[in-house]
């Protein structure tokens, strides 16, 4: 599989060659490489964390309190849990790091929100995240609530979700990272669209007999 070619701002130089990460990931396993190839691979993370937190930020409208350098950081401290070696190659990275993003956003949804009650649930909006910074912050925890869900019906849907909405990426980009061609990413994501407002009216129905 080629290397997946991601959009960068206008200068910024994190990885000019693409397979940068893969092979740096290759020297890691190098009892010889190692050492030297883990403190070259990381900084490259990093640079690589803030241009997904950049993308992802951007979705968002005014209010957002959280930027483009917490988010990074916070994502690079949830990569380090994953091991380097662990890491197959650039796409797998990717993968990771869209799961990362989606668990640091909501992480601050919840602690934004901590203590507040809501009396009907934010609809379910994949598109964009409207209203007000809690408005927002409830509507990331609900989608986040609906993909725990679906992700015992169907994981491949989640993945593509991941990418799509928590890390930004376009249905090129998460087409290199899951390694799967752009048709099954489109289909993909109708079937997850179709699948979260199937849940989410379970949720509403399940929610007015308890009343």
């Amino acid at each position: 599989m080629t290397g997946a070619t991601f959009r960068r701002a206008p200068g910024e130089n994190a990885l000019s060659d693409p397979r940068t990460i893969t092979r740096l990931l290759r020297e890691c396993r190098d009892d010889d490489t190692g050492a030297e190839a883990f403190d070259s691979l990381m900084p490259l993370v990093y640079n690589e964390l803030r241009q997904l937190a950049r993308q992802q930020l951007a979705r968002m409208r005014s209010g957002q309190t959280l930027d483009t350098t917490a988010l990074a950081n916070e994502s690079y401290l949830k990569l380090q849990n994953h091991v380097a070696l662990d890491w197959t190659d650039r796409q797998h990275f990717y993968a990771i790091a869209a799961r990362a993003m989606r668990q640091i956003l909501v992480d601050y949804a919840r602690q934004r929100n901590a203590g507040k009650r809501y009396g009907d649930k934010q609809q379910v909006d994949l598109d964009s995240i409207a209203g007000d910074s809690d408005e927002r912050a409830a509507q990331l925890m609900h989608v986040d609530e609906l993909l725990d869900r679906l992700n015992d019906i169907d994981s491949d849907l989640v993945r593509v979700v991941e990418c799509r909405f928590f890390a930004g990426y376009s249905q090129e980009e998460t087409s290199s990272v899951l390694g799967i061609s752009m048709r099954t990413v489109q289909r993909r994501w109708q079937r997850a669209r179709a699948w979260l407002r199937e849940l989410e009216l379970a949720s509403r129905d399940k929610s007015q007999v308890q009343l």
